[in-house]
C-alpha cells in the first residue's frame, strides 16, 4: 500500500490492503461496517454498538479508553484505527510499537469528510468513500436550505449532569450545532465547560438539548431541567448524531431538521 500520515501528523507504513482491522472508535467502526468490511475487520470496543450484528459477533478489545493490549497483540492485526480524543495516547504509543496505528483528530466536519476518505483510501475503498463523501456534502447543502425557514436559535448542549458539562467552540458537536443554523451559548470556551444551572439560567437559552450520550440523559432529567428554565424549550437529542463523526453523517441532515421541524411546532 505505501506510507500515509493520520490526522495528528504522524507517519506509518502498511505493506498491503489490511485484512485484519481492528477499531477503537464507535464512529469509525460504523465507517468501516459502511464500507462492507465485514471480513477484514476483527476487533472493536465494547462501546462500537452499531452495527448490532457486529456488537454481538466481533471480538471485543475493552473500551475506547481501556484497550486489552494483550488481547490486540494475539489478533496480529494488520492495521488499527484509533483517535486522539477517545482513545488513551500511552496505549496507541504501545500498540503503535508493533501494528500499524491510524490516528484520527476530528474537530469539525472537514476532518470528518477528510477522516472517511484517509480511511477509504487504507482499506482499498476510496471509490466507497468518495461517493459517501459526495452524498453527505448534497445532503447537508439540502440542510442549508431547511434552517432559512427556521428562526436561528441560541442552544446549550449538555453531555454530562454530574457536574452539568456542556461543549465549546472547538467542538465537532458545536459544528454540527452550527450546522443547523443555531448558536451554542458555550461557543467562546473550549472543549467541554463545567457549568451549573445558575450559569445556564443567566444566559438564557432559546433551546436546552439533553443528549443521550455520554451521559444518558431521560425524562426525568428533562422534567427536572424544565423546572430550572421554565422559559426554555429542553429536548433530549440523539447524541450519536451530533458527535459521531463517520458514515452517521449521511443521516444526520435528516435528524437536524426533523429538530428544526419539532422545535418549531412547539413555538
Amino acid at each position: 500500500m505505501g506510507h500515509f500520515t493520520d490526522q495528528t501528523g504522524y507517519s506509518l507504513f502498511i505493506p498491503h490492503r489490511p485484512v485484519r482491522i481492528i477499531s477503537l472508535v464507535p464512529s469509525q467502526t460504523e465507517l468501516l461496517s459502511v464500507f462492507g468490511l465485514n471480513e477484514e475487520v476483527i476487533g472493536i470496543t465494547k462501546f462500537c454498538v452499531h452495527p448490532e450484528q457486529w456488537f454481538r459477533q466481533k471480538q471485543r478489545v475493552g473500551g475506547t479508553k481501556t484497550v486489552n493490549i494483550p488481547l490486540v497483540q494475539s489478533l496480529q492485526p494488520d492495521l488499527i484505527l484509533a483517535n486522539k480524543e477517545e482513545n488513551i495516547k500511552v496505549q496507541i504509543d504501545e500498540l503503535r510499537v508493533s501494528f500499524p496505528v491510524w490516528v484520527s483528530d476530528v474537530s469539525n466536519r472537514a476532518d470528518a469528510l477528510s477522516m472517511i476518505l484517509q480511511v477509504g483510501e487504507m482499506t482499498g475503498k476510496a471509490e466507497e468513500a468518495t461517493s459517501l463523501v459526495e452524498e453527505i456534502n448534497r445532503r447537508f447543502l439540502s440542510l442549508e436550505g431547511d434552517r432559512t425557514a427556521h428562526k436561528p436559535l441560541r442552544v446549550v448542549y449538555l453531555i454530562w449532569q454530574n457536574p452539568v458539562m456542556t461543549i465549546g467552540g472547538d467542538t465537532y458537536i458545536n459544528d454540527m450545532i452550527e450546522a443547523c443554523g443555531w448558536e451554542n451559548l458555550f461557543r467562546n470556551q473550549d472543549r467541554y465547560p463545567v457549568t451549573n444551572a445558575d450559569e445556564i439560567r443567566r444566559l438564557k437559552p432559546d433551546i436546552l438539548m439533553l443528549s443521550s450520550e455520554p451521559f444518558p440523559f431521560k425524562e426525568s432529567h428533562l422534567q427536572a431541567w424544565l423546572e430550572i428554565l421554565p422559559e426554555s424549550k429542553v429536548l433530549l437529542v440523539n447524541g450519536e448524531f451530533f458527535s459521531w463523526y463517520g458514515s452517521r453523517l449521511l443521516e444526520a441532515p435528516a435528524y437536524f431538521t426533523g429538530l428544526l421541524q419539532q422545535i418549531e411546532n412547539q413555538a
